[in-house]
């Protein structure tokens, strides 16, 4: 559900800052360059475009002026460009330094883990598990009562009801919680052994059940998995004739991290009394037994270079939590990152929010909006620590590939978005005499074209900007 806030789009009265990006655009576009904006105009013209719908706005940082728009105020569904929106305005407001804290303690008998809305727990190698087990033998435990896994930082709402029913097993879908572990996701590898596929899991663990519906095949592999109506029971299909493997998502996040960890806690030999249990806000003095941390930096990173949805859920309900006191959602974040683009002069009649990653196709903002933001960032002490987590042309990130020629590479720090018929890319360019613009191009009813024609329009304000 969108908040009401952004569901009722009352007009608001531009604010002055908008008002002279708007005044001075004329003058900015002359300054641009004719020939630069004809080009622009001709790439948006073009005949394999012409079904395409376009948002453009390039804007001079050190003006604030738009020296180039087409239909930049127009809502558009922005795909993962709703990244950097989500990133930057949870940033400004917690700060460079905020850290994401997972904490593992005794209370009593019994082993409580208090997630800290760490979307990156697990993942990269991020070994948690290990390091809790490790506390417990330290402390010569050799029986808990149970495990207690608590992720009341965040409410109980995991997806959002406009994501694709049918793509919710994929990693970039995954549940989002409170405790996350390894991008709440598990790898399933198929292989042949003695003419028959079998299947493994990693990690290896009985919290997700897999039926082998996958044959055996002399040619190439492919394989995929499909929920059934049973919790984390996974039915894999295709075909197999060499070795192949997929991430998939499970269900319920907080049970999964506190499953690997009982799993984890039976092989050390450390006997556990009672199943595993849910708990919310433990109130009890706890003993820390061990403790990890996350950089808000690094988050950011995995969101922006990488494109990584469960990070920018996971900022989200974080700027929902911190700035409302109440578990972290979806609503509260909407809300949030509504006041903050209207704090910017925006007009909400340019935005709907919906998620934090732009997963969900409901979701709209306009090229003005996204232009507002990253002048927002770039004029903030902020941009040191935001600018470096942008993918940048042809060196990291989603555009490793694009703008890699030796008079682009380097010059392009940038989101792309990608959903179906969508295609964005928004950020800020260095032309070739040094100067630099900020750009956000979104597409609807885009085709396989569209995205070599929004790397020609960067392209072509690098040449001649």
């Amino acid at each position: 559900m969108v908040n009401n806030l952004i569901k009722k789009r009352p007009m608001l009265k531009i604010r002055k800052n908008i008002t002279a990006i708007i005044v001075a655009a004329m003058i900015g576009q002359a300054a641009f360059g004719s020939n630069l904006q004809q080009k622009l105009d001709q790439i948006v013209a073009r005949k394999d475009q012409q079904k395409v719908e376009f948002s453009i706005s390039v804007v001079d940082p050190q003006t604030g002026s738009r020296i180039y728009g087409h239909d930049p105020m127009k809502p558009m569904t922005p795909a993962s460009n709703m990244k950097l929106v989500t990133s930057f305005a949870t940033l400004k407001s917690i700060g460079a330094d905020y850290q994401f804290v997972t904490k593992a303690g005794l209370v009593g008998g019994k082993l409580v883990v208090i997630g800290g809305g760490d979307p990156l727990l697990g993942y990269d190698g991020k070994d948690f598990i290990s390091q809790i087990v490790a506390a417990l033998k330290a402390k010569n435990i050799t029986q808990i009562e149970y495990v207690a896994v608590d992720n009341s930082i965040f409410d109980n709402e995991r997806i959002i009801s406009n994501w694709p029913k049918n793509q919710l097993n994929r990693d970039y879908a995954c549940e989002i919680a409170g405790l996350n572990y390894n991008g709440n996701c598990l790898k399933i590898t198929a292989s042949i052994n003695g003419g028959k596929v079998v299947l493994a899991k990693n990690p290896n663990t009985e919290f997700v059940r897999l039926m082998n519906n996958v044959k055996f095949s002399k040619g190439e592999s492919a394989i995929g998995s499909n929920r059934t109506e049973q919790l984390n029971s996974l039915v894999v299909y295709g075909k197999c004739g060499k070795e192949a493997s997929f991430d998939v998502a499970i269900e319920n996040p907080s049970i999964y991290f506190g499953t690997l960890l009982s799993e984890s806690i039976y092989r050390t030999g450390i006997s556990i009394a009672n199943p595993l249990t849910e708990e919310s806000g433990v109130q009890q003095p706890m003993e820390i037994i061990a403790q990890f941390e996350t950089p808000i930096t690094e988050v950011l990173h995995h969101c922006n270079k990488d494109s990584l949805q469960i990070a920018a859920e996971c900022l989200l309900k974080t700027l929902a939590a911190k700035t409302s006191g109440q578990p972290g959602s979806w609503k509260l974040g909407r809300e949030a990152v509504g006041k903050y683009l209207m704090s910017l002069g925006a007009d909400n009649a340019e935005f709907y929010l919906d998620d934090g990653s732009g997963l969900s196709s409901v979701n709209k903002l306009s090229s003005n909006i996204i232009s507002l933001v990253i002048l927002d960032a770039y004029r903030s002490p902020l941009w040191a620590t935001f600018k470096p987590t942008l993918a940048i042309g042809g060196v990291d990130g989603t555009i490793k590939k694009q703008f890699y020629k030796a008079r682009y590479k380097n010059k392009v720090f940038a989101k792309t978005g990608y959903i179906s018929g969508v295609r964005a890319l928004s950020g800020v360019c260095i032309s070739a005499s040094g100067k630099e613009y900020i750009f956000s191009i979104l597409t609807n009813k885009a085709n396989y074209p569209t995205k070599q024609a929004i790397s020609d329009i960067v392209e072509s304000i690098i040449d001649e900007g």
